[in-house]
């Protein structure tokens, strides 16, 4: 396009006033985003001047100045003095970093850990030392040099062995980059999709502490979407969207960590069309599931827009630090990048192992295991925590708990230290500009017995159970 061809017969630039709804500001840097992620208005466009615009538009020209202004603080545009502005992407600004609560928690003494969602002890070290054995006796010299597409090939080949085409969609080896665990595969994922000096990350109104960090790591600004009985809302969702302009929908749709929401298909594929809408990319972070559901993921429903990142952290072991990042169509190559420009890739071994272990089947055995032995402690939990507010499936290594009358989430947090229990508040999941409600996450995977994990959860109802007298109501 042009730079004098400012005003074009199409439906995404520029923008028609008369059949959109909300402030025209806003309308004008929807339409801007749009154009420019979707290459009507090409890098390099020369935008034209706030007053040319706002008479073509029929708009005053402060309402084309603050449209500018949202477009250069996000890096849709740049303006040079005595130039102009221009369509450009920036590189984000660099800030320093606020420190925020850790991600590995400690365990204090004598004191049972109902915090940290972990893998439960299956006898995965057993084999996890019979794979390296395997590896150690094999031939071959895979273990000098840097990886590389050849070498990473067969771990790639063994994620979509373990996906399945069912969950994700049509795979090609050059879509799977491997990371170190799930976080890690988010990061590469929000570093391959985010652009310009002001970032936004749409997530869940409550979402997993890592969120935070990345965004954090990123200088990302993060906004939470309204959730309900189904995950985000999509009306919301798109609200979202129009205010803030956020390039990246970040979400945990199959099990929802704190609140063990379940998003429906329909729900899903209602979000998907909003981001196909905007151009918005979906990184879907799956890694608490452990089971083979039969609803598709983002990546199987508009998979130009969507990313799969999971792990065998939560299935197989948390010490192999094995994820994946599986890419939009098309997207294979610069998150492939990212990866060799951020830490030149997976260790071979690992990638060897993670494959062994998922192609001889014993990942599967593992995780069917690990499985059995989840649900054997979601439905002691359930028996014992049946009476309260809880949300839970069987697959899910905890339990979402909404407080009785009576307790605020301080408060029963002491009273739970008193008792000698460690478990995660609703405000660790909250956004900074967020507000959390009375409950908690009770994570069942301690390391500890059954008998053990029965009598904690006998002893965190009789909590429940003894309320302050004195309540702020």
């Amino acid at each position: 396009m042009k730079g004098e061809d400012f005003i074009v017969t199409d439906t995404i630039w520029p923008p028609s006033f008369e059949q959109s709804a909300g402030p025209k500001y806003l309308v004008l840097i929807q339409s801007l985003r749009t154009a420019v992620r979707s290459g009507v208005l090409e890098q390099g466009y020369k935008m034209p001047t706030v007053r040319d615009l706002a008479w073509k538009l029929g708009i005053t020209p402060g309402t084309v100045a603050r449209a500018y202004r949202m477009a250069a603080e996000e890096g849709l545009v740049e303006t040079t003095v005595g130039r102009g502005t221009f369509v450009a992407g920036a590189a984000p600004v660099r800030v320093d970093v606020t420190p925020d609560e850790p991600l590995i928690s400690e365990v204090a003494p004598d004191a049972i850990d109902l915090r940290a969602s972990r893998v439960l002890d299956v006898g995965q070290e057993a084999v996890i030392r019979a794979g390296l054995s395997r590896l150690a006796e094999s031939s071959g010299n895979r273990y000098r040099d840097y990886p590389d597409s050849q070498s990473s090939a067969p771990a790639q080949e063994a994620v979509m062995q373990w996906v399945g085409p069912d969950r994700a969609g049509r795979l090609q080896v050059a879509e799977v980059v491997m990371g170190l665990g799930a976080q890690h595969s988010v990061i590469m994922a929000l570093q391959t999709c985010l652009q310009g000096t002001a970032p936004v990350i749409l997530t869940e109104s409550l979402c997993y502490p890592g969120v935070r960090h990345a965004a954090r790591l990123l200088r990302a600004q993060v906004i939470g979407v309204d959730m309900d009985e189904e995950g985000v809302r999509p009306d919301r969702l798109e609200e979202a969207l129009q205010k803030h302009g956020g390039q990246v929908f970040l979400t945990a749709a199959e099990t929802h960590s704190p609140t063990a929401v379940r998003t429906p298909l329909a729900r899903r594929q209602a979000i998907a069309r909003v981001a196909q809408r905007y151009q918005l990319q979906i990184i879907e972070d799956d890694c608490h599931c452990i089971t083979r559901p039969e609803t598709p993921a983002y990546r199987a429903i508009c998979p130009e827009n969507a990313w799969y990142i999971s792990s065998l952290t939560k299935s197989v072991s948390s010490a192999l630090r094995f994820g994946f990042a599986i890419c939009p169509r098309g997207r294979g190559a610069a998150a492939q990048q990212v990866a060799q420009s951020s830490f030149y890739g997976m260790p071979q071994p690992i990638l060897d192992l993670g494959a062994d272990l998922i192609k001889s089947g014993q990942a599967e055995e593992v995780r069917t295991r690990v499985l059995a032995a989840v649900e054997a402690r979601v439905r002691m939990a359930v028996n014992i925590l049946g009476k309260w507010n809880i949300s839970w499936q069987p697959s899910l290594p905890f339990v979402w708990l909404r407080l009785p009358q009576g307790w605020r989430g301080s408060t029963f947090m002491r009273a739970c230290d008193a008792a000698g229990l460690q478990i995660k508040s609703a405000d660790e999941f909250a956004l900074p500009d967020g507000q959390a409600p009375h409950a908690v996450r009770v994570a069942l995977t301690p390391d500890t017995s059954d008998a053990v994990l029965g009598e904690a959860l006998e002893r965190l109802s009789g909590v429940l159970e003894c309320p302050p007298v004195a309540v702020d109501l």
